[in-house]
């Protein structure tokens, strides 16, 4: 198992992101301290999930993930996986696609050609190079496997719908431009990571569905 780790005023990204934005620091004082655990235990499982999920709500990719998970009995790896038909991962709601996609990461774990342990080792751009050269994973996905499975400190999640969403309401803002977000965020360097994790619980916790107000009482 992962070990669990908490985010609060005596962590050294929070105190660097509390000095250097002030927006962001009224959001880290709404949502309070954050515990989580990283993936690193299941990086494939995560990866399916990922690919189940690409262009989809949170809700519909949970209902087909979990149905695929029912079909492995309860354990997504690439063995169980290796076992069904692309007909029984169809039945799930997956498209062709994606089962193609599905297939492919399973063969590249299979082969080798893709190594979880190799992969905790290298660099940033290492990880992006490597998973986005399997077809069906693009840099979202690899993003998405730095912040949560590896726990990388300094990712700036700016293809993420969820993160753009609390991002123009944090700032006030229609501009997601990749260049424009980088700009503005670059002040949470090194510690892009932790700053989206309060952007995305501040979007779980329906704090984006009222306007921000930077002065106003929590």
């Amino acid at each position: 198992m992962s070990d669990t780790i908490t985010l609060n005023s005596e962590s050294l990204p929070i105190q660097h992101l509390l000095r250097k934005d002030k927006r962001l620091a009224k959001v880290i004082s709404m949502v309070g301290d954050i515990s989580y655990e990283p993936h690193s235990d299941d990086p494939y499982s995560f990866l399916i999930h990922e690919i189940i999920e690409q262009m989809m709500s949170i809700k519909a990719g949970q209902k087909i993930y979990s149905r695929l998970e029912n079909l492995c009995g309860g354990n997504v790896a690439p063995d169980t996986i290796s076992k069904l038909t692309d007909e029984q991962i169809r039945s799930t709601g997956t498209s062709n696609a994606k089962v193609s996609y599905i297939r492919n990461v399973t063969d590249a774990v299979n082969t080798g050609q893709l190594d979880f342990t190799a992969l905790s080792a290298a660099s940033d751009e290492e990880v992006v190079k490597k998973l986005t050269s399997l077809r069906g994973l693009g840099t979202w996905t690899a993003k998405m496997y730095l912040l949560f499975v590896l726990n990388r400190q300094d990712v700036l999640p700016y293809e993420d719908g969820a993160f753009l969403q609390s991002y123009r309401w944090l700032y006030k803002t229609d501009d997601c431009s990749p260049s424009s977000i980088k700009k503005k965020c670059s002040k949470w360097r090194p510690y892009s990571s932790t700053a989206a994790r309060y952007m995305y619980r501040a979007l779980d916790m329906g704090l984006t569905k009222k306007e921000f107000h930077l002065f106003k009482e929590v």
